[in-house]
C-alpha cells in the first residue's frame, strides 16, 4: 500500500517508519523543509533505539520517503495518518492548531488531484494517529468537509490512538499489546485492518471513535495515578520511618496490583502523562466533571519534582545554603533510553538551583543538546560528556535519571572527586547497604538516610 504519515515527530517517523518495514511505500510530510532535508540525508533529530537503522535501511530499498507537499505526497495514497503535535494550551487542554492545519491541508490536496487514479478507486482513509480529546475526530472530519466544499471528493475516517514508550517505539509498534482503532465505516475497518495485517487480528480492537479517543487518555491517566500515588506513599513512608521499596515488592505480588509503574522517584515528564492528565481534566470539564482524581494526580507531580530540590536545601541548611555549592547533576532527560526533555525533573531542579546561585555540572548520555536548547545557554550550568567530570569538585551528586550507565561506577573513584561525600538519589538506584560501605551520605525517595 501507498501510506502517507504527516508529521514527522516522535510519533510520525515511528509510525512511517515501521509501516514502509512491512513493505508499504510511506511518504511522511512535514511541513517544515528544514527538517525534510535532515531526515533526507538520513538523519534523525531525535534519539530513539534502533529507529536509525531502520529509517535508513527503508530509504536505501526506497519505500520510505520525505516531503514538504501535500498534494505530491496524497498522488495516489490509501491512506494517511495525522501525526502532529497536540501541545498543552494555555489552559491545561489540547491544542489541536497543527490537526486542524494538517486537516484542511489533506483536505486542499485532495482537491489538487482530482484526475482518478485506476489503481485506487476506493475513498481516502484519514487516520488520526495523534493524542487528540474526544470529540478531536469529529472536528477533523468537518474541517475536511469545509474545505472540499461539496467537491465531490470522498472520505472516511478512523481513530487510531498510539502507544508508543519512548525507548522502546520500535518494539511497541511492530510488537503491540494491542492495537486500538475507532472505524466510522466497515470501509474504514477493512482498510485498517489491512494495514494492520502484520500483527496478531485478535490484538486489533475495534470501537467507536470516541471511545478510541477516551481509551489513549484513560490509559496513560492510569499509569500516571500509578506514579503519582506510589511518590505520595514513598513520601509518607519517609516520615514514619517505613521502606517503600518493601512497600512495592508487597505490593507487586497482590495479583490485583502487579508490579508495572510503581516505583517511586522524583517525578514523571515527557511528552504524554503531564499533557494527558491535564487534557483529560479539562475536557471532563468542558463536559460538566469536575475529576478530583486527575487533578490531585498532576498536582502530587508538580510537587514531586521539587522534592530533590528541598533535600539539597535541608543538607546545607546549616552550611550557609545551596548559594555557591557546586551540585553535579547526573540524567537530563525525563526517562532513560531518550533524549526527551519535555517536564523533565532535571529541567525543574536546574531552574531551582541556578536561581538560588549554586553551579551546576550536568551529565546525560544523550539530552544534553535538547537541554541546552529548552533551557538556552545559562551562567552556572556546565555540560560535561563523562559522569566522573560532572562529580569533580562537586558539593553534592543528584540522579535524577536512570540510565544504566550509572548503576555501576567506581564509586570510590566518584567519592574521591568530590568535595563532599553526599549523593540525592531521585529514582532510588542505589542500595542503602551499599552508599553506607562507600561512605556516602545518602538521601533516596522513600527510605531512610544514610
Amino acid at each position: 500500500m501507498k501510506l502517507v504519515v504527516i508529521g514527522s515527530g516522535y510519533v510520525g517517523l515511528t509510525t512511517g517508519t515501521c509501516l514502509a518495514l512491512f513493505g508499504n511505500s510511506v511518504v511522511c510530510v512535514d511541513s517544515d523543509e528544514s527538517r525534510v532535508e535532515t531526515l533526507r540525508k538520513g538523519e534523525v533529530p531525535f534519539y530513539e533505539p534502533s529507529l536509525s537503522d531502520m529509517m535508513k535501511r527503508n530509504m536505501a530499498e526506497n519505500r520510505l520517503f520525505f516531503t514538504a507537499c501535500m498534494a505530491e505526497a496524497l498522488s495516489g495514497a490509501e491512506a494517511c495518518f495525522i501525526c502532529v503535535g497536540t501541545p498543552s494550551a494555555t489552559d491545561g487542554g489540547a491544542d489541536l492548531t497543527y490537526v486542524e492545519r494538517a486537516s484542511r491541508d489533506i483536505a486542499n490536496a485532495l482537491k489538487a488531484n482530482t484526475k482518478p487514479d485506476p489503481q485506487n478507486t476506493e475513498p481516502m482513509l484519514v487516520v488520526v494517529k495523534s493524542t487528540v480529546p474526544v470529540g478531536a475526530n469529529a472536528k477533523v472530519k468537518k474541517w475536511i468537509d469545509e474545505e472540499l466544499g461539496g467537491s465531490g471528493v470522498e472520505f472516511v475516517m478512523a481513530s487510531n490512538p498510539e502507544f508508543l514508550r519512548e525507548g522502546s517505539a520500535v518494539r511497541d509498534f511492530t510488537e503491540p499489546d494491542r492495537v486500538v482503532i475507532g472505524a466510522d465505516s466497515e470501509a474504514a475497518r477493512e482498510r485498517m485492518t489491512a494495514i494492520y495485517s502484520y500483527t496478531e487480528p485478535e490484538k486489533l480492537i475495534f470501537m467507536d471513535i470516541p471511545s478510541a479517543e477516551m481509551t489513549k487518555y484513560a490509559a496513560n491517566a492510569m499509569l500516571a495515578t500509578r506514579v503519582s500515588f506510589m511518590n505520595e506513599m514513598a513520601n509518607i513512608c519517609e516520615r514514619v520511618g517505613a521502606n517503600v521499596d518493601s512497600l512495592r515488592k508487597a505490593m507487586a505480588l497482590d495479583s490485583r496490583i502487579g508490579g508495572k509503574f510503581l516505583y517511586a522517584g522524583c517525578g514523571y515528564g515527557g511528552s504524554c502523562f503531564p499533557k494527558d492528565v491535564r487534557a483529560l481534566r479539562d475536557f471532563a470539564g468542558a463536559a460538566g466533571y469536575d475529576s478530583l482524581i486527575l487533578t490531585a494526580v498532576d498536582e502530587v507531580n508538580v510537587r514531586q519534582k521539587k522534592i530533590l530540590y528541598e533535600k539539597l536545601s535541608a543538607c546545607f541548611a546549616e552550611d550557609g545554603g545551596l548559594e555557591g555549592k557546586v551540585i553535579a547533576l547526573w540524567g537530563l532527560a525525563f526517562k532513560p533510553k531518550t533524549s526527551d526533555t519535555r517536564e523533565a525533573p532535571a529541567l525543574t531542579l536546574i531552574q531551582s538551583l541556578l536561581d538560588a546561585r549554586a553551579r551546576v555540572q550536568a551529565h546525560d548520555p544523550r539530552a544534553i543538546d535538547e537541554t541546552r536548547h529548552a533551557l538556552g545557554e545559562r551562567q552556572g550550568l556546565l555540560y560535561t560528556h563523562d559522569p566522573y567530570d560532572a562529580a569533580n569538585g562537586a558539593d553534592a551528586l543528584v540522579v535524577v535519571t536512570e540510565w544504566d550507565v550509572y548503576r555501576q561506577l567506581d564509586f570510590e573513584r566518584v567519592g574521591k572527586l568530590m568535595k563532599s561525600r553526599l549523593i540525592v538519589d531521585g529514582r532510588n538506584l542505589y542500595s542503602l547497604l551499599e552508599m553506607k560501605k562507600a561512605g556516602f551520605r545518602y538521601h533516596s525517595i522513600g527510605r531512610t538516610a544514610v
